[in-house]
């Protein structure tokens, strides 16, 4: 006997089944095709003009304020930037830009610029200048002791309990630049000029080892000096030209140091928000 294998036959339907799976309609072809292709991006919003960033949407105003109208690139990109941009400098960046004199390179977060600048313009207007109001409402001396101020050595004080040289005052900084939190910006403001080198701008050598001197007895006797940074702006960089004064950086400073040193002074920043 022979043995026959039937060819198994195709079931009514079968061979559509399989066409059915390897063959589509051209309507069905774009349908998969368009799910191959990623979906468009969200809206764009429209860019913001600079002096709207960092202001609530209510209070936004259409055209540009006053005091904000005629700024440097330099400030207008820093308006215009998010604050949420924004990093701030740390202890390492702050020692290396005074270090290598890049003082232009410091930068207020952009929402304080904007208070800084609107605190000038008011100051301006309610007392003439900001050079009147630092006079009379931050340094209490008499204009006439900064007219012309006669020159002497800035004399180390003997402690920073002691630092009471009636030509002399440490402040905090007003409106300090954006870094590290821990930083703690003060100026020393004198009555007398320090010596400058009219062919650079910058102290003389023997003017900058008075100042080095003073910040070693004043600052480094409480705080380690590499904790320590000491500069003075450039002439174009000062906010106030009429009083002479330099800048202290120290980081991470016991607070009642700094309260010591400043009779407790409270910056105008932080005023401004109470």
């Amino acid at each position: 006997m022979h043995a026959y294998l039937e060819t198994p036959r195709h079931l009514p339907g079968h061979h559509m089944a399989e066409n059915a799976e390897t063959s589509t309609s051209p309507g069905e072809h774009e349908k998969m095709d368009s799910l191959d292709e990623p979906p468009p991006p969200p809206p764009q919003e429209p860019a913001l003009p600079y002096w709207q960033v960092n202001v609530p949407e209510a209070e936004r105003e259409a055209t540009c304020p006053a005091f904000l109208r005629e700024l440097s690139a330099k400030d207008r990109g820093i308006i215009g930037t998010p604050d949420a941009a924004y990093r701030r400098a740390t202890w390492g960046e702050v020692r290396a830009m005074a270090a290598e004199n890049r003082l232009d390179a410091f930068r207020r977060v952009p929402s304080d610029l904007r208070r800084y600048l609107a605190y000038g313009a008011a100051l301006r207007r309610e007392h003439g200048s900001v050079l009147a109001f630092v006079l009379a409402h931050r340094l209490r001396w008499p204009a006439a002791d900064v007219a012309r101020p006669p020159r002497r050595p800035l004399f180390p004080p003997v402690s920073p309990a002691a630092a009471d040289d009636p030509d002399v005052r440490v402040l905090r900084n007003d409106w300090p630049y954006g870094v590290d939190p821990r930083i703690v910006h003060l100026v020393v403001w004198t009555k007398f000029a320090l010596p400058e080198d009219p062919a650079t701008g910058d102290l003389t050598d023997d003017a900058r080892a008075e100042v080095d001197a003073y910040v070693q007895r004043t600052f480094t006797s409480r705080v380690p000096p590499d904790r320590v940074i000491w500069f003075k702006n450039w002439r174009s960089l000062k906010s106030v030209h009429a009083i002479e004064h330099f800048h202290v950086m120290l980081y991470d400073p016991d607070p009642r140091f700094v309260d010591e040193i400043t009779h407790g002074d409270v910056p105008l920043c932080e005023r401004a928000l109470e």
